[in-house]
């Protein structure tokens, strides 16, 4: 059982419509279904009678629901404390190329956060965060890393890759029929290509081999003029205008997402970095790995449990 379950099951009993508690809650329909049935599969007891028409609370939701209350009621004023602690110790995070726009507004209050200015590829962030020279980054990980260097990551933000063509194009592509671009500068790149790689053997893309950095910028968009193919786009890339010629294609069959996790020390005790994370990644959802047929790495740690195609 946990908090998170807790919070959905009183939203539902608040709203008896499962579809505004998701909408309340920021996630899907089906999502919210399958936690409430794992929470009435922990406390072996049905908490609500539903139909096509109606959601109704059963006497043990009845029974549960101001104990629920008060739990969440403690938890939150837990998180108020370590905040109120938490707001007069400095955090230090990295980050890739992306970060939520309202950073600094999320935590305004919780914790003295300083944004390393210092900007690296997620591989070289992630060993920061390991080796203590800061406290959290925002890149992309995989479980592997996590394991081996003693940390946890909370999703916090989710890219849906696009590729880019020459022309308008027909539309959509499939992701067998796109392109992907690996660089021979595994310091700057090492991470894009581990996800190139297993993106080209899952899928069917093919590999184009580069030795100049065009993973991004105008070399990228010479390398799709060059080769008249839809190219994969990199994260760096996705919010880069494009160029008259070219054109975006929404990538299908499967659909690659690249995830953004808030890395941190599983061993982490320090109230200020702990009240960090949680006010980072409250209410992010799943935004959207859970629907539809994304395609994420294997070793992601955000890969959804039910299969894709």
């Amino acid at each position: 059982m946990e908090l998170r379950q807790l919070r959905y099951f009183v939203t539902v009993a608040t709203e008896l419509n499962f579809g505004r508690a998701a909408e309340r809650l920021h996630i899907a329909g089906p999502s919210l279904s399958q936690q409430i049935k794992a929470l009435e599969r922990d406390l072996a007891c049905r908490l609500f009678d539903r139909d096509r028409r109606s959601v109704t609370l059963t006497e043990c939701g009845e029974t549960l629901l101001p104990k629920a209350q008060l739990l969440l009621a403690q938890a939150d004023e837990l998180r108020r404390t370590a905040a109120g602690m938490g707001a007069r110790e400095p955090v230090r995070l990295g980050y890739v190329n992306w970060r939520p726009d309202d950073l600094l507004d999320r935590v305004a209050g919780v914790a003295q956060l300083h944004v390393d200015t210092w900007v690296l590829p997620s591989h070289a962030q992630v060993r920061r965060v390991a080796d203590e020279s800061i406290d959290l980054a925002i890149c992309w990980v995989t479980a592997g890393d996590l394991a081996e260097h003693g940390l946890r990551a909370d999703l916090i933000g989710a890219d849906r890759l696009y590729a880019v063509g020459t022309g308008a194009g027909p539309g959509d592509v499939r992701a067998s029929d796109t392109l992907v671009l690996v660089d021979g500068d595994t310091a700057s790149w090492a991470s894009w290509n581990v996800y190139a790689e297993e993106f080209a053997h899952a899928t069917g893309a093919r590999i184009v081999r580069t030795r100049d950095g065009g993973i991004t910028g105008p070399g990228f968009f010479d390398h799709v003029r060059k080769l008249r193919r839809p190219v994969l786009n990199s994260p760096k890339g996705q919010t880069v205008p494009l160029p008259p010629d070219l054109a975006r294609r929404e990538v299908v069959a499967p659909s690659p997402f690249w995830t953004w996790s808030l890395v941190s020390r599983q061993d982490e005790t320090r109230a200020a970095v702990l009240a960090t994370i949680a006010a980072l990644t409250a209410k992010v959802g799943t935004l959207g790995l859970d629907t539809g047929t994304p395609w994420l790495p294997a070793d992601d740690p955000h890969t959804p449990a039910a299969p894709k195609v």
